[in-house]
């Protein structure tokens, strides 16, 4: 029984221990890059890069555990000479990727992923990239590493012992013994038994690229990479030539005013960026839903500046974050959050802020692993990232995290005597499925529907209690309050997909650092227009945030972008056209729409997606 373990365990620890070696090779071969690091960052990336080390040891140990398995159950030793020989033949694979992402990283800057695919058909591209690459070196890496991996495993194989025939009930011990080491696999396979499986993200622990980098596990990377096809460089919406579509979308940037209204009374206001989650426009009072549902909101939008059609840029946590903070526009059946490669490339509102002076803080509920979210805001330089894991246990009273209340409670916490300016992300949670909250609820029934409602309403009231103490702190008088939802809702009414009321969000802008109130702004906007819009605001360079417009120009051109799974909506003063883009056609079209409105809107999808591929 305990050779059944033994056996298991060193298997398992073989590929680990090989993975930790590769990432020392990593480190020793990118030295000029390495001696960058401190000890302890150098420390940490094999620390953080341990879990994702761990997961493709579980991936590659299921096989030989099923194996394992056979040979306790049939005493044959035919099933350990088929593990040697699956080790054998997996071991040179291995060891090609890890010594191809030495180069590879030095000419692209990024861990080895399903990237080369897309050289398969041009390779004399794949060649130029490579060049110049040490080839005898890397040759004699590649022997030696392959060399040592065999000896490795060789080491650990004449250790193990050959089950002999035993007793019924001894038999049955090993059997479930060996399940269980089967089973067991799975804990490391999804990286523990957090929530969110294993992604990018858990290795992401610095601003510093290279040591965020030098954590990830190049097999692991690639397998994933496969999985989630980012290798695809085939633009499926070619609807209209390259050029005539860039003009149509520059068109739509074009022209702009030479000045736009100041809303501040204040030159370099704090912020506090607050992302309601689904907080759709259907259920706020001041922009037409129900009474009751949203009291504080209202009462902040009568006290600042209301922004009556904005529209989400997508349906899903993660591009909305991109779209808010970026101003880039969202992708259909992906998003640019999950490859860190691309985000890396994006600008973001928080790293300008910080060129300017502003302590950047993000604070959030559940966990940033999901969608490779920590990522991104690592490539974005947020000096402080507060989540789950950093509140106690007793704080977890839903299962995405902590409730809205316990999260502002934190940031108020923080924001005693707080570094300024500041720039604090606050993402809520509570609105998310499963609805649940901590209060009564204020709404009768218990459908989904109402229990949303209900959800929607503690939010708000969250955010009343957090805006009722944060207006006692002394900085209230110079911070800009930015309210804004990550994306809608199909709730109320359980509007269709494409549906332009289910992308409707509220925008609204408070705070003490504002000169204006009780102001409404009625040009049709995007999430992606707030970052430019905000930046003008404070006197900073926001012109490479090239898929954004002004929302208070009047001479932009009022509109709105957005997609749903492969489909996109286009909203104008004319009306709203959605298309689907597998169908080629439209799904609903107001009789007003213009033919230039459809073609501008496949024009965007086109070039949008273009822009995302060459990331």
């Amino acid at each position: 029984m305990k050779n059944i373990i033994a056996r298991s365990l060193a298997y398992f620890l073989f590929w680990t221990g090989f993975f930790l070696i590769c990432r020392a090779l990593f480190l020793s071969y990118q030295h000029a890059r390495a001696a960058e690091l401190t000890a302890a960052e150098l420390s940490k990336t094999f620390l953080y890069g341990l879990r994702m080390d761990a997961s493709f040891a579980a991936y590659l140990s299921v096989i030989p555990f099923l194996l394992f398995l056979n040979e306790a159950a049939f005493k044959k030793p035919v099933f350990l000479k088929v593990v040697s020989a699956y080790t054998l033949i997996l071991l040179p694979v291995m060891v090609l990727l890890v010594i191809s992402d030495l180069e590879l990283y030095s000419a692209w800057g990024f861990r080895l992923d399903s990237t080369p695919l897309q050289y398969l058909n041009t390779p004399a591209e794949m060649a130029a990239s490579v060049a110049s690459a040490p080839v005898f070196i890397l040759l004699l890496l590649f022997v030696l590493l392959w060399a040592a991996g065999a000896f490795a495993f060789m080491f650990v194989r004449n250790r193990w012992i050959f089950s002999t025939p035993k007793k019924r009930q001894h038999l049955v011990v090993e059997l479930v013994l060996s399940l269980l080491m089967l089973a067991l696999l799975v804990l490391p396979i999804r990286g523990g038994w957090q929530q969110i499986p294993l992604n990018q993200s858990d290795v992401y622990f610095s601003q510093k690229i290279f040591a965020n980098h030098a954590g990830v596990n190049v097999p692991w990377n690639v397998m994933h990479s496969l999985i989630k096809k980012n290798h695809s460089t085939r633009n499926p919406y070619l609807y209209l030539g390259k050029n005539q579509a860039s003009a149509l979308v520059q068109d739509l940037y074009t022209p702009k005013a030479d000045s736009v209204p100041s809303l501040l009374r204040v030159k370099k206001p704090n912020i506090l960026f607050i992302i309601l989650e689904s907080y759709t426009a259907k259920l706020v009072g001041a922009l037409g839903g129900p009474a009751g549902v949203t009291p504080n909101l209202d009462a902040l939008a009568r006290e600042g500046v209301l922004f009556s059609n904005i529209y989400a840029a997508g349906d899903r946590s993660e591009k909305g974050m991109v779209a808010l903070l970026s101003g880039y526009p969202v992708q259909t059946t992906t998003s640019i959050i999950k490859t860190p490669k691309k985000t890396e490339r994006l600008p973001q509102l928080a790293s300008e802020l910080k060129k300017a002076g502003y302590h950047t803080s993000y604070y959030y509920g559940g966990e940033l692993a999901f969608a490779n979210i920590k990522s991104y805001l690592i490539n974005g330089q947020y000096d402080f990232l507060m989540e789950k894991s950093d509140f106690p246990r007793e704080s977890y009273n839903s299962k995405w995290g902590v409730h809205d209340h316990i999260l502002f409670e934190k940031v108020l916490q923080d924001h005693q005597q707080p570094r300024q300016p500041f720039f604090t992300t606050v993402f809520t949670l509570s609105s998310h499925e499963p609805y649940d909250i901590p209060i009564p609820a204020k709404f009768r029934g218990r459908d989904e529907e109402t229990q949303f409602k209900n959800s929607f309403y503690y939010t708000d009231w969250a955010l009343g209690k957090f805006i009722a103490e944060a207006k006692k702190q002394p900085w209230w008088q110079n911070t800009l309050v930015v309210l804004i939802a990550d994306h809608g809702h199909p709730f109320p009414g359980r509007d269709q997909n494409d549906a332009p009321s289910k992308f409707r969000v509220p925008l609204v802008l408070a705070g003490g650092a504002l000169a204006v109130k009780d102001t409404v702004v009625t040009h049709i906007g995007s999430q992606t227009d707030l970052v430019p819009t905000l930046l003008q605001q404070l006197g900073l360079p926001h012109d490479h945030f090239a898929w954004s417009k002004n929302l208070l120009d009047a001479k932009a051109t009022p509109f709105a972008f957005y997609v749903f799974n492969d489909g996109f909506g286009m909203v104008t003063p004319q009306g709203t056209v959605t298309f689907d883009n597998v169908a080629k056609q439209p799904i609903q079209r107001d009789s007003a729409v213009s033919d230039l409105q459809v073609e501008q809107g496949k024009a965007y999808m086109q070039t949008s997606f273009a822009d995302f591929l060459k990331k």
